[in-house]
């Protein structure tokens, strides 16, 4: 027997299509919400919902959309899955590395059970976290995933239920933790059947996609609820130890008690009754403390957040891009203040936004609640052609570029490939079968890059299946040059990174750093450690503060202590224990 529940509070009628029949569903005893226990069906059963005599839907809470977004769910029976994982008690955010992958472009086969295979490699990396980009369903079988619609089902084309579930189990045998990339700040458009069902969206508020999903308007309680049970079934339902929350400045919430805050409580009681750590990350810009705040203190209580403040710094550092919100940065005081402060624009006017942005984040906000990256999804996908940092500055930049995450007050986070410097691009791709909503992306995302003085012809076609291709690893890489070499240095510095307490220090008041503008150098000093970037393309000597007894480790042989300072190549980092 299987129970059939849903919430259609406007629907006069209800049924479920099960085996071939229709099934009228009762209203429930909850306002709004219909159900009804139908015998002889079990998992595996496939079923649709018709309201009013129309045509059969999905069903929003569908833990399995076989056929796709568009077809009939599958009934999953989560504790028949025979999990391994018992005696797994979660792992801690502070002190993680976090790598971030998706699934599809992970491996050749673009499945979970092929990514399962390779986390021995993120076990010998050093890695402790791996954070999934979405695996919700989404139309199409190719897609970053951030235009899912089924938020309770796993996508069938990486594996379905089990496949997700396999995969959490194996890293978990491994001592990795799994988190996962949901998005509550919107839906796609194709096969977005929610508003059909109840008040899912609101015109109180719009977004960039359209009406603004309904966090407190008329009918909220319900669409919260929904979210907060999408969450907690996450984590509950396949043993998951965190989430990262897409974009939460999209989400649009005046209720005393803002959805973010809400899911934070809820988390922190599930927590509890699995007697195991679980954590939310969210990416936000607007550099705001509250996101990362207690409750108590008026914040949304998030575990973490992303920062980008620390990202633009280091890449305008880098490659000295400064158009878009690059503008807004490429000095090595930017680069200083994001790593003793947190946050770069804390206050200050910010020429990309035309107006001030931001305000300090308090000292008691430790580094380890904001994660610190040099490339993700977000700042390679949505370059024209997906051009990773590797590729733009070079292995000698990348490996400053890696040194200063790794050795960052903040919890790193590396992108799939980043670690040997992949040649492969990550780009943007998508496969709606819609033709006219492929068009419009496809029109969508060349406009947006000629602005930028790119030429159609030049800027990758998301539907193009050659889109997909070209952005897979290549893992024969990494037995090649220079990649082998850049592995090597991530390596060196995660274990370093474990080995060396002050590096995992995470007190922001604690980082002191020094730098010279024209000279082009900067040194982080963590405790005894100095991290001394020489930016310039000559061999220099940077100054440190202390007595350089060893070199721990350096990106380009050849870097000598002298009495007060260290000789380094052009383009290169060296990472000093001082007496």
């Amino acid at each position: 027997m299987a129970l059939f529940r849903v919430w259609a509070p406007d629907a006069r009628t209800v049924e479920v299509e099960v085996h071939g029949a229709r099934h009228r569903l009762a209203a429930g005893r909850d306002e709004g919400w219909w159900d009804i226990d139908v015998p002889a069906v079990g998992a595996g059963a496939d079923y649709a919902f018709v309201l009013d005599g129309g045509e059969a839907l999905p069903d929003p809470r569908s833990a399995w959309q076989p056929f796709g977004v568009h077809g009939p769910s599958r009934v999953v029976d989560h504790d028949a899955y025979p999990w391994r994982d018992t005696h797994w008690r979660g792992i801690p955010l502070p002190g993680a590395v976090v790598y971030e992958l998706h699934v599809d472009t992970f491996t050749a086969e673009g499945t979970f059970d092929a990514a399962a295979d390779r986390l021995d490699h993120l076990l010998d990396l050093g890695v402790d976290i791996v954070e999934l980009l979405p695996v919700n369903a989404f139309p199409g079988r190719h897609g970053w995933g951030y235009d899912g619609v089924g938020l309770f089902a796993v996508q069938d084309a990486y594996g379905g239920p089990e496949g997700l579930k396999r995969f959490v189990d194996a890293a978990h045998a491994r001592g990795l933790g799994v988190a996962l990339d949901v998005v509550y700040n919107h839906l796609g458009p194709s096969g977005n059947y929610l508003g059909r069902f109840g008040p899912y969206f609101t015109e109180t508020h719009t977004t960039l996609w359209g009406p603004a999903v309904n966090f407190d308007a008329e009918g909220s309680d319900e669409v919260r609820r929904f979210v907060v049970d999408n969450a907690r079934m996450w984590l509950r339902d396949y043993h998951l130890d965190g989430l990262r929350l897409d974009a939460v400045h999209a989400i649009v919430d005046t209720s005393a008690t803002h959805i973010l805050a809400e899911l934070a409580d809820e988390v922190a009681q599930l927590s509890a009754a699995l007697g195991r750590e679980l954590f939310l990350v969210a990416e936000s810009d607007l550099n705001d403390p509250r996101v990362v705040l207690s409750p108590d203190a008026g914040g949304f209580g998030m575990d973490a957040q992303w920062s980008d403040d620390f990202h633009h710094a280091v890449h305008a550092v880098l490659t000295g891009e400064s158009s878009g919100y690059y503008v807004d940065f490429g000095s090595l005081d930017d680069l200083a203040a994001a790593l003793t402060e947190g946050y770069v624009y804390a206050g200050r006017h910010s020429v990309y936004r035309r107006r001030r942005h931001g305000r300090p984040l308090p000292r008691s906000v430790p580094g380890h609640r904001l994660l610190g990256y040099a490339q993700n999804h977000d700042q390679i996908g949505n370059r024209a052609r997906g051009d990773r940092l590797s590729q733009l500055v070079g292995p000698p930049r990348a490996k400053v570029a890696a040194a200063l995450v790794l050795t960052s007050p903040f919890t790193p986070l590396l992108f799939m490939g980043e670690e040997w410097g992949a040649s492969t691009p990550w780009q943007y791709f998508t496969d709606h079968d819609d033709p006219e909503l492929a068009r419009a992306v496809r029109d969508g995302r060349r406009s947006e890059f000629a602005a930028f003085g790119w030429r159609p012809q030049d800027v990758p076609d998301p539907q193009d299946p050659a889109t997909v291709e070209r952005s897979r690893l290549d893992w024969a890489e990494l037995a090649k040059e220079p990649h082998a070499e850049l592995l090597d240095w991530h390596r060196t510095l995660i274990a370093l990174r474990r080995r060396v307490p002050e590096l995992m220090d995470g007190r922001l008041d604690r980082v002191v750093v020094a730098y010279d503008e024209d000279a082009r150098w900067l040194v982080v000093r963590r405790g005894r450690q100095a991290v001394a970037c020489n930016l310039a393309t000559e061999r220099q000597t940077v100054p440190v503060d202390g007595t350089p007894v060893t070199v721990l480790a350096a990106s380009a042989p050849g870097a000598v202590c002298g009495d007060r300072d260290v000789e380094t190549d052009g383009e290169s980092v060296a990472i000093i224990s001082l007496a």
